[in-house]
């Protein structure tokens, strides 16, 4: 492997990182209590990758396994515990866990315990993923046809 080709052409560099204090609000809190931190969008890193804070409720629950075709997506755990299905066992991951599932690998999540969690979720490439964020609590509410667009739109194929 080598790196990739240039894409910056400067001479001296820019001006251009973005700093985001600890206390900033969530950008988005769920219907449930889950608070979104919307670290590096793929509008803010040009394509180059996601990164969420997801702070959790106790019993928050989570997505069912699924898998991505276009995006590999990385968990990182903060606080807390927060089980993992890594396609093949779940592992009930504490602070400092980490997982990495390639782009079409079986994953879940979920926050069982009696106790709040926080992890990082790393998309890359990135993907407009805050869409997701704020409207699947409604596919309750959606069409069969309305859920299924949903879904492939967000590049989020379920296994069950």
């Amino acid at each position: 492997m080598s790196y990739p080709e240039a894409r910056y052409h400067g001479e001296g560099g820019e001006i251009s990182a973005a700093f985001r204090p600890a206390g900033t609000p969530p950008e988005f809190v769920s219907p449930g209590g889950t608070r979104t931190h919307y670290l590096a969008t793929t509008a803010s890193t040009g394509g180059e990758f996601g990164l969420y804070r997801i702070d959790m409720q106790a019993k928050a629950g989570g997505p069912a396994t699924h898998f991505h075709r276009t995006i590999s997506e990385t968990f990182f755990i903060l606080d807390g515990t927060v089980r993992l299905y890594d396609g093949e066992r779940w592992v009930d991951a504490e602070k400092g866990d980490f997982l990495y599932v390639p782009t079409g690998g079986l994953h879940a999540f979920r926050n069982d315990s009696d106790e709040p969690s926080s992890m990082l979720l790393l998309f890359a490439p990135g993907a407009p993923r805050e869409e997701y964020f704020e409207k699947v609590s409604t596919v309750a509410g959606m069409t069969d046809e309305e859920r299924t667009e949903f879904f492939i739109k967000h590049d989020t194929y379920w296994t069950d």
